[in-house]
């Protein structure tokens, strides 16, 4: 473990950590980690990595001789990656199919609760099917999944705490362990490829998915690499799955932090802060890496290479000629339909650019054949299809694909490998980092009277996160974790059951009739693009989750010891949380073993500590709201430095901080977010009937949802699709006149956006071109409407074709009248025969003067 314990400075009543010891806790060295291991590197250019394993000429050999008796149809096949739920066994084997996946939240049958044996009994399935292909040579389908803190997807597997906890941990033989135990689960059930580990360098906590980034220190991410692919693929025994490194390259480097957005960073820093996880994966042998959907624009040097998916430079330029992968490169989730010209379904650019394999879930029959078209027509050359085909045949002989079905591996089908709980409560134990122990309140003393508070303490679902189960996290509840300890039941056993009592809050109970309050709060479960944190709102978590405060500071008014267990996925500002606590521990996402954070928090049976806190922080934790912001005074956003935390010996105490209330905004907000993926807060869509009135209905955050409202005679049905991401649209069709929108609880005043000659601008794909009006409005309360008449310009529109559609907010404005009080920023008030898909809502300051930005029609009352 790190064993620095940073002394922050005290200065003018706050704690702040200089950047002076920023710096020195990255030099900071752990057993298996020499200070020369954690050094950054100074590359000035991508460099060539060398790999433990050698080139082998036999296999080379026999790579050649197998692609060499491929048709085209089977080549195409190899480089084509399905979703289950999208294909069959048997159409893997007629269309020659190289790999399927799983999806989060996908499972056999659709079955949440799916058993190992279902998910074995259908990885035979289609291993027998590709291996049934009427061809001289046969080659089998790999199965690939989203196993990123355990087998996530499988019930009652072990979850592991999220990545950002393991590199508080400091411990690369912990993440080989884990990476072992991972391999082992996901064998069980027949799958054989895992898209894990996450290699991102996060450096904006905005961006939702820093809980799978290990640090924003490359070096250490890099060692973490060579253990957690070590531990994945082994030498490629029974119990060894394949590992990807992902997301190459620079998806924690966006600006903002925003998912899928664009890195503003020198090539320097590309090279040497992002590209170190790579290196130790292709260290380790990794045999795939999944291409990023993000953008890289290096101003600097003037080159933008925009997206990743299309970027042979970096594609092929950097990671296989100068660094020498040998692997294939699969593309992410439907990510060749962001690139220009391209769709879902057809990308000749990403093949050339240098993917080999496509993930292409639900649109593979029309992508088969499109680049059979394409290879025909020479738009893709022969010999880039061959390489890719080479590239892919060669990892399945490197894993073992060939030599055996899944069934016929040891360990297939063993329920028990899905679970390694002692492993994963060690892991949580030494990925805790406490924060603040004034007055040495822990270790409390076993036997004492504890009230547990909070809305986490009794819900698995928040310990696990995203990537459990489902893709966000959400719609889980304890029964869906039936081999899982929550973090009350951990303290109960810890403390014995008729000691604690527990209550979501404080009311009913008296606070003060016990000897110390333990809180359980945080964040609740979000993936990616759900959970980006926009850049005109603060990092104060109170801000999002008042109820936490309002928790705690009924727990401080009862004047006894409060100790707080805060789980979250990246470090937030919670200056106010750590007033009103004696003790803080940051816990981030645990996983199942809720034991382990019981273990920390109580002595032993003598009295003494059974086990000390040696976590680490692996990212800096924020001392104001707004950490990102443009400041002369870096060091005054830290309140504790990257290599921070306390252990029980430590004669440390945290004074009172600033809480900085007055911080409500972190920038001139430029983007008013409505509609992504899901109603961005404070709005939440509805569908309506007729023009107006109270007959409504609330559409919900099922991201899966299919709604037909009303359900007898509807008038609207929707249901979730992809426009540019997956499952970031929604499409509606109008049976009777109606309404689709979204509301605010209170109204929003435009005007200053207005004031900027700011758009409406939305993504919009027409299904059933309209026959009647169709209108995009805004809400002001009852009987206010400002509308715009869409129908001439939806009508140019191809069905089937994405178009972005901009609409300055003066169109909305009436003569006389103003948008000071909006509480439907978005609607649309259409009539059958009519359905569109809408994606992208916002409102975008200084885009009403963009080229594309114009008024169809006059607004009107």
């Amino acid at each position: 473990m790190i064993g620095i314990r940073y002394a922050s400075l005290a200065c003018a009543s706050m704690l702040m950590v200089v950047a002076s010891s920023v710096v020195a806790a990255a030099d900071a060295a752990s057993p298996g980690m020499t200070k020369q291991a954690l050094a950054p590197t100074h590359y000035t250019d991508w460099p060539r990595i060398h790999p433990r394993t050698k080139t082998d000429p036999q296999l080379d050999a026999r790579v050649h001789d197998i692609v060499a008796q491929m048709s085209l149809a089977q080549k195409i096949g190899q480089m084509t990656q399905a979703e289950i739920k999208s294909i069959t066994p048997d159409q893997v084997r007629q269309f020659y199919i190289g790999s399927v996946l799983n999806g989060g939240g996908s499972w056999p049958q659709g079955n949440k609760h799916a058993s190992v044996a279902d998910w074995l009994a259908l990885a035979d399935r289609y291993y027998d099917a590709s291996m049934a292909v009427d061809s001289p040579v046969k080659v089998p389908v790999i199965w690939g999944t989203d196993a990123v803190h355990g087998d996530s997807n499988v019930f009652g597997a072990t979850l592991f705490p999220h990545n950002i906890g393991l590199g508080a941990a400091h411990d690369p033989d912990l993440i080989r362990q884990i990476g072992a135990a991972t391999a082992r689960a996901v064998r069980a059930t027949g799958v054989d490829w895992a898209f894990a580990p996450t290699l991102a360098v996060a450096q904006n906590v905005r961006w939702g998915r820093s809980y799978e980034s290990f640090s924003n220190y490359g070096p250490l991410v890099r060692a973490y690499a060579r253990a957690y692919v070590t531990g994945l693929q082994g030498n490629f025994g029974d119990a060894n799955v394949m590992a990807t490194a992902k997301h190459f390259i620079g998806d924690g480097a966006t600006a903002n932090g925003t998912d899928q957005g664009v890195a503003k960073v020198s090539r320097l820093d590309m090279i040497n802060v992002h590209g170190a996880g790579y290196y130790g994966a292709l260290e380790a042998g990794v045999l795939s890496v999944m291409a990023s959907y993000n953008s890289w624009d290096d101003a600097a040097d003037g080159v933008d290479y925009h997206k990743m998916s299309g970027a042979r430079a970096l594609l092929t330029g950097a990671l296989k000629d100068k660094m020498g992968f040998p692997g294939f490169i699969v593309s992410d989730w439907n990510a060749i339909g962001q690139l220009p010209g391209c769709s879902n379904a057809s990308c000749p650019q990403a093949i050339n650019a240098g993917i080999d394999m496509v993930m292409v879930p639900d649109d593979w029959q029309a992508f088969i054949a499109n680049t059979t078209r394409q290879v025909k027509d020479g738009v893709i050359p022969m010999t880039r299809i061959d390489d890719a085909v080479s590239r892919i045949v060669r990892a399945k002989l490197v894993m073992g694909a060939f030599a055996k079905r899944p069934s016929q591996r040891a360990g297939a089908g063993d329920a028990n490998l899905l679970q390694d709980r002692a492993l994963a409560r060690r892991a949580v134990r030494e990925s805790l980092v406490l924060l603040k122990n004034n007055h040495d309140v822990l270790p409390l003393k076993r036997g004492s009277r504890v009230l547990v508070v909070g809305k986490s303490a009794d819900a698995i679902a928040n310990q696990v996160g995203g990537w459990s189960l489902t893709w966000q996290g959400t719609d889980n509840g304890n029964a869906d974790f039936p081999h899982a300890t929550s973090v009350l039941a951990g303290i109960r056993k810890a403390d014995g059951t008729a000691q604690v009592t527990y209550r979501a809050t404080t009311e009913g109970v008296d606070p003060k009739s016990f000897d110390a309050i333990i809180a359980v709060i945080g964040e609740t479960p979000y993936a990616e693009t759900m959970g980006d944190i926009i850049p005109s709102a603060t990092l104060r978590h109170s801000d999002r989750y008042p109820e936490d405060l309002a928790v705690l500071k009924a727990a401080a008014a009862s004047g006894k010891p409060v100790v707080t267990v805060f789980l979250s996925g990246r470090p937030l500002f919670v200056n106010d949380l750590l007033n009103l606590s004696d003790a803080f521990v940051a816990a981030w996402l645990p996983g199942s073993e809720g034991d382990g954070i019981a273990d920390l928090l109580f002595a032993g049976k003598d009295g003494k500590p059974a086990f000390d806190f040696t976590g680490t922080l692996a990212m800096p934790w924020p001392g104001a709201p707004c950490p990102y912001a443009a400041s002369d005074d870096k060091a005054a956003s830290w309140l504790f430095a990257r290599g921070y935390g306390l252990r029980y010996a430590d004669q440390h105490s945290v004074p009172m901080l600033p809480t900085h209330a007055e911080v409500t905004t972190c920038a001139s907000t430029s983007t008013l977010p409505i509609f992504h993926t899901l109603a961005q807060s404070p709005f939440a869509l509805y569908l309506g009937a007729g023009s107006g009135g109270h007959d409504v209905h609330a559409v919900g955050a099922d991201l899966n949802a299919a709604i037909e409202w009303p359900a007898v005679h509807p008038v609207i049905s929707l249901r979730t699709v992809q426009v540019n991401t997956q499952q970031d649209a929604k499409a509606v069709t109008w049976h009777e006149p109606g309404r689709f929108f979204a509301q605010s609880p209170q109204p929003t005043n435009l005007m200053p956006l207005v004031a900027t000659h700011a758009a409406l601008q939305f993504d919009v794909v027409i299904g059933t071109p309209a026959r009647s009006p169709v209108k995009i409005y805004m809400g002001c309360g009852d009987d206010c409407v400002r509308a715009v008449d869409v129908t001439g310009l939806f009508a140019a529109y191809a069905p089937g074709k994405r178009r972005s559609v901009s609409l300055p907010l003066q169109c909305f404005i009436k003569p006389g009248a103003d948008l000071a009080h909006v509480d439907v920023p978005f609607g649309v008030l259409a009539s059958p025969p009519f359905s569109a898909a809408f994606a992208n809502v916002r409102i975008v300051a200084g885009a009403g003067n963009g080229a594309d930005a114009a008024c169809p029609e006059t607004a009107h009352r």
